[in-house]
């Protein structure tokens, strides 16, 4: 619980964030969020259920603000990421490399973005899609800056930025929770996505965009 010594905006933030908290960690025994109530999240915080109130209008306001701190998370990652200007070959592999050594970091956010994005929640949901399209459009524009991509047009940039972010979404939740037994290098989900990401790029790369038959 807060300090009574706190100012009253700062103990307000420090319950908020251990609800939040406490909503996560429920998640790491291997909870769906949709599956946890307004009471056991409140419990787990420390605070009564009535105080949850205060806080967050009901549980799905909770997860919106969950989704909320990954993207903000996931946008320092990306920028990290153009630093390496994500193109071909060892800069994938040193882009890559930076993404997973934040999943690792801050695990318990991207466990909730990779379980939520097939969640029950539907307004969860609906933010991480917005979410993904909003840095499918980000990369999209990064895309149109690099000069081996001039040959291709927005949509074109559009189609492959998506699929770009729909890959790393995709390998989120085994990169959160890897199969028990060991696996071979190439089939890692470092290499899946490190492989995928370079076939979408030498394609990219060769691709005449949305009106080629080839």
């Amino acid at each position: 619980m807060s300090s009574p010594m706190l100012p009253r905006a700062e103990q307000k933030q420090q319950t908020r964030n251990a609800l939040m908290d406490a909503a996560r960690h429920l998640m790491e025994g291997g909870r769906g969020f949709g599956s946890l109530s307004l009471r056991e999240v409140a419990k787990a915080a420390g605070i009564v259920p009535t105080g949850f109130y205060r806080h967050f209008s009901d549980m799905d306001q909770l997860g919106l603000e969950l989704v909320s701190e990954v993207g903000q998370t996931f946008r320092e990652t990306i920028r990290l990421v153009r630093h390496n200007e994500f193109v071909m070959g060892g800069i994938i592999d040193a882009s890559v490399r930076i993404f997973l050594d934040v999943v690792e970091a801050k695990r318990v956010q991207f466990l909730f973005l990779a379980r939520e994005q097939y969640g029950g929640s539907l307004p969860v949901r609906q933010a991480i899609a917005s979410l993904r399209e909003n840095i499918s459009s980000d990369l999209s524009a990064d895309l149109g800056l690099m000069p081996k991509l001039q040959h291709l047009d927005a949509a074109d940039l559009s189609v492959m930025a998506d699929l770009v972010v729909k890959s790393v979404f995709a390998t989120l939740p085994d990169i959160i929770d890897p199969p028990p037994q060991a696996l071979p290098e190439h089939l890692t989900p470092q290499a899946k996505m490190t492989q995928q990401l370079r076939f979408i790029f030498i394609g990219l790369k060769h691709w005449n965009g949305l009106g080629s038959t080839e």
